[in-house]
């Protein structure tokens, strides 16, 4: 065995262990999905509460919250209306549009009042409800801020934005928001017909485990490639080493001179015959 070797065995030991590692984060994934689901479910099945009731005094909607049924009363602000963009609702792009609805005590919601398909090219809807006038009742499902991680977009500029963010929302707004935002089930009066309705939350394990199988799969298969690959190479090295112990020449057995037609008394040509004449 050759530095060269070794140095490839030892990326083989660590890239079987990255895979486990990489298996092991799946599982993980797995088991926080599950809990992350128990909680949706719990929050399904409660009965609707008013939203102050359910976020608190901090006013912020966590994961705890999410798809709880809230109840609000309150007016729209239809002059600080956000078209929200690059939305998409069961694969149909087009636009959700947001409109901030102020409650008696001042503190106000973000509601998502429901999608519009995309009709063709266009960048913008062609037409947007307009809001009921008066005090409205919304039973809706809260919903947390939306992050992007590094894609902006949560700052309204110009009437759209890309992502429902309460915090960005309220300095762009100058409004006191809840951080986090509802989507309607019913509203009094009735929402208008011309919105498409949410599909609710995703309820499922999803890949986390074949995933993390696929990597514990691969660990083996880097290990058990390198076990092969090392008998491989042991049974090279051994048959090298007989090689070079065994003599030059003949096969084991045969007289060294013999081997090589060497050592032997060379008889001219017709000595044999004239001896034969001499014992005569």
């Amino acid at each position: 065995m050759n530095v060269r070797w070794i140095a490839t065995a030892l990326a083989v030991v660590l890239l079987a262990g990255v895979c486990v590692q990489l298996g092991r984060w799946q599982f993980h994934r797995l088991d926080e999905r599950k809990a992350r689901n128990d909680v949706t479910r719990a929050n399904l099945a409660a009965p609707p509460a008013p939203i102050d009731r359910i976020v608190g005094a901090d006013g912020v909607v966590g994961d705890q919250h999410a798809w709880r049924t809230a109840v609000v009363t309150g007016r729209y602000d239809a002059s600080k209306q956000i078209v929200m963009r690059y939305r998409n609702v069961n694969d149909r792009p087009g636009f959700e549009i947001v409109t901030p609805l102020v409650l008696p005590d001042g503190k106000a919601v973000l509601v998502d009042r429901g999608f519009l398909a995309r009709q063709g090219a266009e960048l913008a809807p062609g037409h947007v409800p307009a809001v009921p006038t008066g005090e409205v009742t919304i039973t809706g499902r809260l919903r947390r801020s939306e992050r992007g991680g590094n894609t902006t977009g949560g700052t309204p500029d110009n009437g759209t934005a890309r992502l429902i963010n309460g915090p960005d929302f309220a300095k762009a707004l100058g409004l006191n928001l809840y951080d986090g935002y509802l989507t309607i089930d019913t509203q009094e009066p009735a929402n208008d017909a011309a919105f498409g309705a949410f599909p609710g939350p995703e309820i499922d394990d999803g890949p986390h485990f074949f995933y993390g199988l696929q990597w514990f799969f691969f660990a083996l298969l880097a290990l058990g490639g390198l076990v092969y690959f090392s008998r491989q190479e042991l049974r090279s090295d051994s048959a090298a080493a007989e090689s070079d112990g065994a003599p030059d020449g003949a096969p084991d057995g045969a007289p060294e001179g013999d081997a090589a037609g060497q050592d032997r008394p060379e008889i001219p040509a017709g000595a044999a015959d004239r001896g034969l004449r001499a014992d005569r």
